[in-house]
């Protein structure tokens, strides 16, 4: 069995001062969703043991924060730097999830970029959740995690279509239940 978390960034800016894409970082809103998401994962084992991170600013600014709210209560799992999960398609995501068979962690968080992410999420859940495929269907929000299952041994036999969404989940989401 192995275990694939799918988190978008957090909220950004606009524009960086750089006006390059890949410098722009998370503002007021995407500061607090990215440890509210790290916090939720802290209390939602079982937890990532490898993160694969782009290169872009605001993935590393969501991924620092959201392992902030981790730290001490997840063990640290192994973190990388990966060029070609920014601006990548859910075919070249595919690619850097298979080359995870070279670690082989159980359980593999991605921390990327839209509209790859979202197509990425869609095209691996084959089963799963009605409700999280429903809600999940519409976008993969600043700060969404999409978490998927697969019945497989190796990260080489992850395929479209063969991942069990379990749940999708969003700073917006975790607000409107806490107040139901």
């Amino acid at each position: 069995m192995r275990r694939l978390m799918l988190l978008r960034h957090a909220k950004t800016e606009t524009d960086a001062p750089s006006g390059r894409d890949r410098d722009r970082r998370l503002d007021e809103r995407g500061l607090r969703d990215a440890a509210e998401i790290g916090g939720w994962i802290s209390r939602n084992p079982p937890f990532p043991n490898c993160v694969l991170v782009s290169p872009a600013a605001r993935t590393l600014q969501t991924w620092d924060l959201a392992w902030a709210a981790m730290k001490g209560v997840v063990p640290k799992p192994q973190v990388e730097q990966v060029e070609e999960l920014y601006g990548a398609d859910p075919a070249q995501l595919l690619t850097s999830i298979r080359m995870a068979s070279v670690s082989d962690p159980k359980r593999l968080l991605l921390v990327g970029h839209n509209p790859g992410m979202h197509e990425l999420a869609l095209a691996l859940a084959g089963s799963g959740d009605a409700a999280a495929r429903k809600a999940l269907t519409d976008n993969l929000p600043t700060s969404g995690l999409a978490v998927l299952d697969f019945a497989i041994d190796d990260w080489d036999d992850v395929a479209f279509r063969r991942g069990k969404l379990l749940l999708f989940v969003s700073p917006k989401l975790l607000k409107q239940a806490s107040s139901d």
